[in-house]
């Protein structure tokens, strides 16, 4: 899932002359949360019908687009199945959250 594109400027980096993984830049981190439970109620798969409705919780919500606004990169990852795909998509955008 995503609606916001990263401007990450990875850096290029060698470990004793050989390549290794593109660093992401000093101080910028990336964050992996997960959704039922964390950001918002708790919605098993088994009840999709509630997860237009699901409740987030606004501590989450707070902190997790400050940290965005700060740049550090927000990924959401979830047990929800393909087919909840565009009502959990549809619920982030209308709850205000802020993703890569």
């Amino acid at each position: 899932m995503a609606n916001h594109k990263a401007d990450l400027n990875l850096k290029e980096t060698t470990i004793e002359g050989k390549k290794i993984s593109p660093q992401l830049p000093d101080g910028v981190k990336n964050y992996l949360i997960d959704i039922d439970g964390t950001v918002c109620d708790d919605i098993p798969n088994e009840e999709p019908e509630r997860m237009a409705t699901a409740q987030h919780f606004p501590d989450a919500l707070e902190t997790l687009n400050r940290w965005f606004e700060q740049g550090h990169i927000i990924t959401f990852f979830t047990s929800r199945v393909e087919e909840h795909r565009e009502v959990t998509e549809k619920w982030l955008a209308e709850n205000g959250f802020k993703y890569h």
